[in-house]
């Protein structure tokens, strides 16, 4: 009967569902931290050392009942142990004096990374992974072609249009990154139209506005919507196959329903 309390609080602290709630709970309290009107609230700071010290609990009730062999042999657990060894220094605050608890602040944050068990509980995260896998692989020759034309549009923009606005094209560097930015369709007519304004020739404010209509075409409309449409077609490659099958056998159905029908 004298066990039964540690039965239970082994219990507990095996649950995978109340331990996931846990650490969504502690995530919280850590995102109300970084709010300028709680950063010194005792209570909140009170609860966010709880959490840590049930955190260190779960660990080594894990390492009483698997064994250390068998604990450290997954990865979720050597993850788990990592995030806790971590978060140790901003318990141990508390009781010595450290000038600087910056870093302390910042091993806090290794804590929100524990979230990621969460993807245990997605359904079909088996499928997913590989179709993700397949996407990945198939649109790589599409980001690769994506980069090699932000590459060579980000040096030809640079030398005809870097002195005009050095802000965006000044380097191959940053004319890379405002070239990217038009990709994605985000404040493209703001540069031409910067631009434009310090081009005098009005046969000249046509060409670059041309030049950047096309630049957006190209490498925004066309190139990332044939990235996405590649990516998602490899993503839902699995759906397609089922109806693929399901057709198949439909039509073999059809087929020995005729002949026997023939046959009558």
């Amino acid at each position: 009967m004298r066990f039964k309390p540690f039965k239970h609080l082994k219990n507990l602290f095996l649950s995978d569902r109340l331990m996931l709630t846990a650490i969504f709970v502690n995530s919280v309290i850590i995102f109300l931290l970084y709010f300028p009107a709680f950063h010194h609230n005792r209570h909140l700071q009170f609860w966010d050392h709880f959490f840590i010290i049930i955190f260190m609990v779960e660990a080594a009730v894990k390492i009483i009942v698997f064994k250390p062999k068998a604990y450290f042999s997954s990865r979720w657990n050597c993850f788990d142990f990592f995030i806790v060894v971590a978060s140790v220094p901003s318990l141990l605050v508390q009781f010595i004096a450290i000038p600087d608890t910056s870093l302390l602040l910042l091993l806090r944050l290794f804590r929100l990374m524990r979230l990621i068990r969460l993807i245990n509980f997605v359904p079909h995260l088996g499928k997913i992974l590989e179709g993700l896998g397949r996407a990945i692989k198939a649109s790589v020759f599409v980001l690769l072609a994506l980069l090699f034309l932000n590459f060579m549009l980000a040096i030809f923009t640079c030398h005809f249009y870097g002195e005009i606005a050095p802000k965006h094209f000044g380097d191959p560097l940053i004319s890379a990154y405002s070239i990217f930015q038009m990709f994605t369709v985000e404040g493209w007519n703001e540069i031409a139209a910067e631009i434009s304004e310090k081009v005098a020739n009005e046969f000249l404010v046509w060409i670059t506005r041309l030049y950047f209509v096309l630049v957006v075409l190209v490498g925004g409309i066309f190139g990332m919507s044939l990235a996405n449409a590649v990516f998602v077609d490899e993503m839902t490659m699995d759906n397609t196959d089922v109806i693929e099958r399901k057709i198949d056998d439909l039509q073999q159905q059809i087929l020995e329903l005729k002949n026997m029908l023939e046959k009558k």
